[in-house]
Order: structure tokens, then C-alpha cells, then sequence
């Protein structure tokens, strides 16, 4: 099943970089997950790596999405195919699904982000060491 990610998100950046496939992208106030497009890394890594960074541990299942592994699997092969062409790595796209089917993802919609780590000092150094310490995108 795709992930989703809950209203304890504090915005810190870290996991839109890591995820494979681009689904995850600045919604209105939060990061959201396009269900299209999550794979739960299958086919990339053995876990997802958007929990494995996330410092607030707010990325669950979402259970409107149920996937096998082999679905998962099948998505990500669609995905990559789809991107083989591509000049580069694969940014977020358009939602595959509807705006209201996607809570937290809004089509053509550009925020502003605001890292949680310059509102609040205290998460500045756990972001950081975050960003540092994940490995480099393959």
C-alpha cells in the first residue's frame, strides 16, 4: 500500500529528497505522498525511506491504498520505464489521482517552503544530521 504522511509532520525536508520515484511533494501546509507514484521503495530499497529518515516517525501505510508487493513492484517498473528517457532524475509530478483523493497534494500548486529547522533551533542539528547522514541518491 502507498504511505501517507499524518498532520504531525514538521516540515523538515528530508524526506522529499530521498523518495525514488518523486511522489512526495509540498502540499498546502504539509509534505504529501502521491499515492501514483509510492511504491514503498519497492524495487529501489528494502524499506521506504521517507520513515527511515523521518525524525517524527508521522509516514504509516495508508490503508485507502492497499497494494501487494508484486503491485508495488509492477508500479515501480511502470514508474522507471517511464522515466527512462528523462534528462534527469525524476521530480514530483502531477498527482495521478484526484486532489480530494489525495489530501495534502494540490495539482500545479507551488508552496513556498518554510524548514522547520529555521523556525525552531532545536531541530536545525537533527535535520542537519539527518541530510548528512542519509546516503546519496543512486
Amino acid at each position: 500500500m502507498a504511505l501517507i504522511i499524518t498532520d504531525e509532520c514538521i516540515n523538515c525536508d528530508v524526506c522529499e529528497p530521498v523518495c525514488p520515484n518523486g511522489a512526495i511533494a509540498m502540499g498546502e501546509l504539509i509534505y504529501g505522498i502521491d499515492p501514483g507514484r509510492c511504491t514503498e521503495c519497492v524495487g529501489h530499497f528494502d524499506e521506504p525511506q521517507c520513515q527511515v529518515v523521518c525524525p517524527v516517525q508521522c509516514i504509516p501505510p495508508d490503508p485507502a491504498w492497499p497494494e501487494s508487493r508484486d503491485a508495488l513492484l509492477a508500479k515501480a517498473l511502470r514508474l522507471k520505464a517511464g522515466s527512462a528517457g528523462s534528462a534527469g532524475p525524476a521530480g514530483p509530478a502531477e498527482p495521478s489521482v484526484p486532489a480530494a483523493a489525495a489530501p495534502g497534494i494540490a495539482p500545479g500548486m507551488q508552496a513556498e517552503r518554510v524548514p522547520a529547522a529555521e523556525s525552531d533551533p532545536g531541530l536545525g542539528a537533527e535535520c542537519g544530521a539527518l541530510r548528512e547522514s542519509r546516503p546519496a541518491p543512486s
